[in-house]
Parts: C-alpha cells; structure tokens; sequence
C-alpha cells in the first residue's frame, strides 16, 4: 500500500519555499525585495530559503548590478515547476482522501 504523503515534496515543506515557489510559479521571476515584501521575511530567512531551493536545483538566482546597486531576481527552473506542479497535486489528493 502506497503512503498518502508519498509524494508531498519535503523541498517545499517550509511556508517560506512555498511562497517563494508560488509567487514564481505566475511570474517569470521576482526580485529579492519583491519576494521580500509579499513573504514578510527577513534578508536572511528569504537568503536560506531561496539558497536550499537553488541547491535542488528548482530555482535560479540571478546576481547583478543596476547602477551601482546590486539586484538579485529569482526564476523558477523546469525542474522546480514539474517538482512544485507534482507537490501541490499530491496535496490536492491527501485532502481529497475520504
């Protein structure tokens, strides 16, 4: 018999990742002060958070300067959009479970 969470991805277990991840996953990328804002984290919560997804490899950081002030913009990758669409259809299914 299969597990009913069997396929909740742990990557995404954090309310943090999964804002990040939703807010990515309708825009083409948000930078660090946008995400900052709409999550209401802090630098360094936003930092590890955004760093743990990169290392799965479901987002892609983008560091660059504007002028002279630096600008981090994320992007969801293929990868990360197939593991968050597989994440959020497992939920869906657990909650559906009668």
């Amino acid at each position: 018999m299969k597990s009913i969470i069997q396929n909740i991805n742990k990557a995404f277990d954090h309310r943090i990742r999964l804002g990040i991840m939703s807010v990515l996953m309708v825009n083409d990328s948000a930078d660090f002060s946008t995400l900052k804002e709409l999550l209401g984290v802090t630098d360094g919560n936003l930092a590890s958070h955004a760093k743990a997804l990169e290392l799965e490899n479901y987002i892609e950081i983008q560091k660059q300067f504007i002028g002279k002030k630096p600008n981090t913009s994320y992007r969801v990758t293929k990868e990360g959009k197939k593991a968050f669409v597989s994440h959020i259809d497992a939920l869906e299914k657990l909650i559906q479970k009668k």
